[in-house]
């Protein structure tokens, strides 16, 4: 008999079938084990380690630099700032790069040309830097000019510098600036008629802009003129000709009294001065307004003595009051200066009757004698001057005119030069003429007389 616990034939084959189920599993998880550690060896085979052999010996610390090491890794590498800017590069040359159509005009320190550029066909302006004569190296004037039109081109009232090309040889440099249709002085003597007063402000304010930000910037241009002024037909006026600029400080350095055209050239220069600052630039701008008021230049010496004859009837003698220290001028401690009160006011207001009393302050603050009492740009383009009637007019309002700066010929007036490097002249003579010419006779000591080379 048999017991009611006793497996079944079914019984045992189910067992058989599990027992078989997990052999299969077991072979099947074997297997992969094999296979990953295969692969593994496999890897590693590929990749060589630079990790240094397992040590048996057991740790007894812990190295910094297995903790600092993983997060190193975390880490990525620095990247190098890179700044745009320009790539230095050799000057082009001229005769591949321009092509040259016709004289414009020559000063003291260059020769201007106007020219195409091959690659554009844009219209410049090409300035040939006169170089013959320098032994030493390429001049400081020239580098001056270079270094002052560099700062200042920002400017919408200053030409713009567009680069330095050379010739087959290093006398060959050329400055190339924007090409402007007209310069001032020639437009004012064909002019049947002088600006407009609402056109002369508006020139007049673009040309303190441009002073007052070349002062900001700590340049003396030191040759302001109507030749040195271009006008575009778009009404807008630009400063050229740097070749007398330079940069100055506070306190101002020794510099040479030999600079500025003589027909714009300040008293304090005319006296010998070598210690001066903006105000030189004032100045001229105060004969430049005098001229576009009149169409002429307003005080036309033929040399120093006559020069300074000229100022002094326009605008008086200097006293002491008017004056301080005048007398302490190289120049003018040779000078004989009349006592007699008709020749100590200014004939501004005679000179130009028909113009508005604060054109009249304006005109005089600008031709002050003393330059410590000269008014400067930023003061000066605050004027009420510029506020009262009639405004000044929209620079796209101004008039335009046929360019003589192409292939027609220019008609030019006499204009003095430029001063050039050198020592200064010395002036013998006296000075007198105008209205001091009668002055001797209605009282004793009248004239004065200004003796050099003692």
């Amino acid at each position: 008999m048999s017991s009611r616990w006793t497996d079944t034939a079914e019984d045992l084959a189910e067992a058989t079938r599990l027992k078989e189920e997990k052999a299969a599993k077991r072979a099947a998880k074997e297997r992969k084990r094999r296979e990953a550690a295969a692969a593994a060896a496999a890897a590693a085979a590929a990749t060589p380690t630079t990790s240094p052999p397992a040590s048996k010996r057991q740790k007894t610390r812990n190295d910094a630099s297995d903790a600092i090491a993983p997060e190193r890794a975390k880490t990525k590498e620095p990247k190098l700032l890179r700044f745009n800017g320009a790539t230095i590069s050799a000057c082009r040359h001229v005769e591949t790069s321009y092509e040259r159509l016709n004289h414009i005009e020559e000063g003291s320190y260059g020769i201007v040309s106007r020219a195409r550029d091959l690659e554009t066909a844009e219209i410049v302006a090409l300035k040939r830097l006169k170089l013959e004569r320098e032994t030493d190296g390429f001049p400081i004037t020239s580098l001056r000019e270079v270094t002052t039109l560099m700062a200042s081109r920002e400017h919408p009232n200053v030409v713009r510098l567009r680069e330095v090309v050379m010739g087959d040889t290093l006398k060959d440099v050329y400055i190339v600036m924007d090409f402007v249709e007209h310069d001032l002085k020639t437009l004012c003597e064909d002019m049947a008629e002088p600006f407009l007063l609402s056109e002369t402000k508006t020139l007049l304010q673009q040309l303190l802009s441009a002073t007052a930000y070349l002062h900001s910037h700590w340049i003396l241009h030191r040759d302001l003129k109507t030749s040195n002024l271009l006008l575009n037909n778009r009404g807008q006026i630009k400063i050229a000709d740097f070749g007398l600029a330079r940069y100055t400080g506070d306190p101002a350095p020794p510099l040479t009294q030999l600079v500025v055209t003589l027909w714009y050239r300040a008293p304090e220069l005319l006296l010998g001065a070598t210690t001066y600052g903006f105000e030189i630039d004032l100045w001229s701008i105060g004969c430049i307004f005098g001229e576009l008021l009149t169409r002429n230049p307003l005080l036309q010496g033929k040399n120093e003595i006559d020069q300074l004859s000229k100022i002094f009837e326009l605008l008086g003698v200097p006293t002491e009051s008017t004056w301080p220290g005048f007398r302490r001028l190289p120049n003018a401690k040779s000078l004989t200066f009349p006592k007699h009160s008709a020749t100590t006011g200014s004939l501004l207001r005679t000179k130009f009757p028909l113009l508005t009393k604060a054109g009249v302050d304006l005109l005089g603050a600008l031709l002050r004698l003393d330059p410590k009492s000269r008014i400067s740009a930023d003061d000066a383009l605050m004027h009420e001057f510029f506020r009262e009637e009639p405004r000044p007019k929209a620079a796209e309002m101004l008039p335009t005119f046929p360019s003589k700066a192409g292939q027609e010929k220019r008609r030019k007036a006499f204009s003095p030069g430029a001063p050039v490097r050198g020592d200064a002249p010395v002036l013998e003579g006296v000075v007198g003429g105008g209205v001091f010419g009668g002055v001797e006779e209605e009282a004793a000591g009248a004239g004065f007389s200004l003796r050099m080379g003692r």
